[in-house]
């Protein structure tokens, strides 16, 4: 199958599932795509079991030629970035700056630590493995998480805080990921990794990717004050995205950082002082189109990625107790920065069960996973990343409003 034809099969796929979701299910659109994909593959794999008709198995040969990983960590994840931070301003995240800070550094170090000696306990992996499933796990996904607040009625201290954290914490998170799975899988290949060298990765990575977001958004918004052609504009934002996140991988730095630090820059200082209203308008319908598109055929992907896991009545029990786990990493990560900020800032008594449980995960996880080397313990983990991946998109994503209303929506920062 070609890479046209792919495409061509999976933006097919999105619509009709997306239409079906519109008739019958009512569900939001993202989630709704995600659960018809997770039903019709449960239906082929039960018709493969009972009647023989090998369906399932035509399926999982064309997921096995689609690198999901490749595709989202290489391709779609910089676009989705950029979009997801063109519509998060500078002038809200201001206020709320030392929450993000802290939830998008400690936050992801404390889940990571947590998620990863629990798995350890739980599963008898060894430590820098179960750390490493730690640190995939512990990060909320941006994708998912703009996707489904939209619809979520929070106020909009505390939708910036979980979006503005949702942004950042993905980068870190895939940061510490590099980071804790290049000391596990060293060994025996070559040189160990040392602490140090753990240590400049990450600083090299991180500030390297911001660097480059603020050094490339700044040169385009200065170029875009020096034009007034609503389509060209356009076509330099698709650029900067597209491109920006390529050169960010030549250069061994943060591509995800770099695409959310170029996008926050182009969507406040740059929609202020280098757009026409009319270009504004073009830019954010562009962006915004380019988002739900992305979505819809990630969450159809993620949908069909069933079919790369082991359903091992053993694995899922793992995986079951897992989700537990990822819960408990998500809400020490909230409560010791609210606690930590406390002093200093009045909080209300909805906070903590709304971003524990609006924490949602993702495609990056998933992505993360799948990249993995094989070995002994990559079916645990990439079975575990599934059903938590499901769970938080379905169980949480559909009731995160309902909780928001249940612990005082209207308390939030003040």
């Amino acid at each position: 199958m070609t890479l046209l034809q792919l495409a061509s099969l999976l933006i097919v796929l999105a619509g009709a599932f997306g239409a079906i979701n519109y008739f019958f299910l009512r569900l939001p659109a993202p989630i709704g795509i995600l659960v018809v994909a997770l039903l019709t593959s449960l239906v082929m794999m039960a018709g493969d079991a009972f009647l023989g008709l090998h369906i399932g198995d035509m399926v999982e040969a064309a997921i096995a030629d689609i690198d999901f990983s490749d595709a989202l960590m290489e391709g779609a994840l910089g676009l989705m970035l950029f979009a997801g931070a063109l519509h998060v301003k500078v002038s809200d995240l201001r206020s709320v700056w030392p929450m993000v800070l802290i939830m998008a550094t400690a936050g992801v170090v404390l889940s990571t630590l947590v998620v990863g000696y629990g798995f350890h306990w739980l599963t008898g992996a060894p430590i820098l493995v179960a750390l490493t499933f730690g640190a995939l796990i512990s990060p909320t996904d941006p994708v998912a998480v703009l996707g489904v607040l939209r619809g979520a009625d929070l106020r909009k201290s505390l939708e910036t805080i979980i979006s503005g954290e949702s942004l950042f914490n993905d980068g870190v998170g895939y940061v510490v990921f590099l980071v804790l799975s290049g000391v596990a899988f060293s060994a025996g290949h070559g040189e160990a990794a040392t602490l140090a060298d753990a240590g400049k990765l990450f600083l090299h990575e991180a500030v390297g990717g911001a660097l480059l977001g603020i050094a490339l958004g700044w040169a385009l918004f200065r170029l875009m004050r020096l034009i007034d052609d609503p389509s060209l504009e356009v076509l330099l934002t698709l650029g900067l995205a597209f491109g920006g996140y390529e050169l960010a991988l030549m250069l061994h730095v943060s591509g995800p950082i770099m695409a959310v630090c170029a996008g926050l820059l182009i969507g406040d200082v740059g929609a202020r002082y280098g757009m026409s209203d009319e270009t504004r308008k073009y830019v954010d319908a562009f962006w915004m189109l380019v988002d739900e598109i992305l979505n819809a055929v990630l969450f159809l992907m993620i949908g069909f990625e069933i079919f790369a896991i082991t359903l091992d009545a053993g694995i899922l029990t793992v995986a079951a107790a897992s989700v537990a786990l990822a819960l408990l990493g998500r809400l020490i990560a909230v409560v010791v920065p609210v606690l930590a900020l406390k002093p200093f800032t009045s909080f209300g008594p909805g906070v903590v069960p709304i971003m524990t449980w609006g924490g949602l995960k993702g495609g990056i996880s998933v992505a993360l996973a799948l990249s993995l080397p094989e070995m002994e313990w990559k079916p645990v983990i990439l079975t575990a990343t599934y059903v938590i991946v499901v769970f938080s998109i379905i169980v949480q994503g559909l009731t995160v409003g309902w909780v928001a209303q249940r612990t005082g929506r209207q308390q939030t920062l003040v």
